[in-house]
């Protein structure tokens, strides 16, 4: 499994776990506590000036708002400048980028659903998915009809699907019928849903429509086929054409043999109807059970959609950004000397390791930049340090009353 860079613990344990450096100082303790507070407003005000600058650059594409609305962002939304502040929340939050390798396998493969979609990808211009997090867990699924297997599945924890519609003009020379659209050509839909099956992934598109395997189809035809005419020609035909001629000629036949064996492949006739009906109500079984998964992920499994997308995604990567900074400054500030980056990053994923059963890839050089730009930490021929706590509090506790400088006297 693919280590991250997300920290899968919330940044109130974090703390706990980080005071025990200074327990035996209830000094220190107190200041740690206060530096941790402080880092946290300042990170919750920058995540605010991140959120105005999304919601103005995106508001002309927000399918959410009527077109009268949008229309007062004309020349006020700026594209490049939105996608570029959605990108780098993303990293913020250390979400990463699905790659279309790992979504094309995913599209053919099927660990729950059992069913092949199709997805209409002329109806973007552009789409990209992100995750963060994953996780394994048992499920039953139910093989060859009644037999249910308990097999592993891998799950994303988050993902975020980014959709661009297309114009109305690419819509209409595609002959898409612009009024049977859930959404305004050149939108653009944000979703993020939680606990998405890593081979069921295609479900999170809004346009995926079941069509029967190969499978399914083998399975409905080859013996309907073969088995039809198998028996309309071994029964059924020879037995109608027995009793035509001799009705024809006005002989005398076996009236009991021929309706015996007429009967006989009418209801082998009918067995093999049945068989395929049953093939075909199982493809409809799978995709009413689809179109349960599909409603229970718009009810249970959203976390956010749109603009509404924004306060979840800006919510983790104040928290991820958070929990770097601190976790870097506590080890930097109880090592004895001065650290490389490369073992302040053993150092902090060996005690994920051992202390918590975690591994993870600790992204240290994002964590030391925070450190730099904020004041707390310093880089001397490759190696770091930070400053005293008490400095520490000094330094940021500057840096927070300076956000606003109304005040010049």
């Amino acid at each position: 499994m693919k280590r991250e860079h997300y920290i899968p613990f919330n940044k109130e344990f974090l703390l706990e776990q980080q005071l025990a450096a200074f327990a035996e100082d209830p000094q220190k303790t107190d200041d740690f506590k206060k530096l941790f507070d402080i880092i946290e407003h300042y990170y919750h005000y920058e995540s605010f000036n991140l959120n105005r600058n999304l919601k103005q650059n995106y508001a002309l594409y927000d399918p959410d708002l009527s077109e009268k609305e949008r229309e007062q962002f004309i020349g006020k939304s700026n594209f490049p400048v939105f996608k570029e502040t959605l990108l780098k929340v993303l990293e913020r939050g250390n979400y990463y980028r699905i790659e279309k390798e790992t979504l094309e396998e995913a599209f053919n493969e099927s660990d729950l659903i059992g069913l092949d979609l199709v997805i209409d990808f002329n109806a973007f211009k552009d789409y990209e998915l992100y995750a963060r997090g994953t996780h394994k867990a048992k499920e039953k699924i139910t093989k060859f009809f009644f037999w249910k297997k308990e097999v592993e599945i891998e799950y994303y924890d988050r993902v975020l699907i980014y959709l661009n519609y297309s114009d109305a003009d690419f819509l209409t020379a595609k002959k898409v019928k612009l009024g049977k659209m859930p959404i305004d050509p050149g939108s653009i839909a944000l979703k993020i849903f939680k606990r998405v099956p890593k081979n069921d992934i295609e479900t999170v598109f809004p346009n995926a429509i079941p069509r029967m395997s190969l499978k399914d189809k083998l399975l409905l035809w080859v013996p309907g086929i073969f088995g039809g005419i198998s028996l309309l020609s071994a029964k059924v035909i020879p037995a109608l054409v027995n009793m035509y001629e001799a009705y024809q000629t006005g002989e005398t036949i076996n009236l009991l043999n021929s309706k015996t064996s007429l009967n006989q492949g009418l209801i082998a006739l009918g067995i093999l109807g049945a068989y395929c009906f049953r093939q075909y109500n199982n493809f409809i079984n799978r995709k009413i059970r689809y179109s349960k998964t599909l409603s229970d992920s718009l009810y249970f499994k959203n976390v956010g959609n749109n603009s509404g997308a924004f306060y979840s995604l800006l919510n983790s990567s104040e928290e991820e950004a958070l929990k770097e900074t601190i976790l870097a400054y506590t080890f930097l500030h109880v090592s004895e000397k001065p650290l490389t980056a490369e073992e302040l990053d053993e150092q902090i994923e060996s005690w994920f390791e051992t202390k918590l059963k975690t591994n993870l890839d600790f992204d240290v050089h994002d964590a030391l930049l925070k450190l730099q730009s904020i004041g707390l930490g310093t880089e001397n021929n490759g190696r770091w340090t930070v400053i005293p706590l008490h400095d520490a509090l000094v330094k940021i506790d500057y840096l927070w009353d300076n956000v606003f400088q109304y005040n010049q006297n």
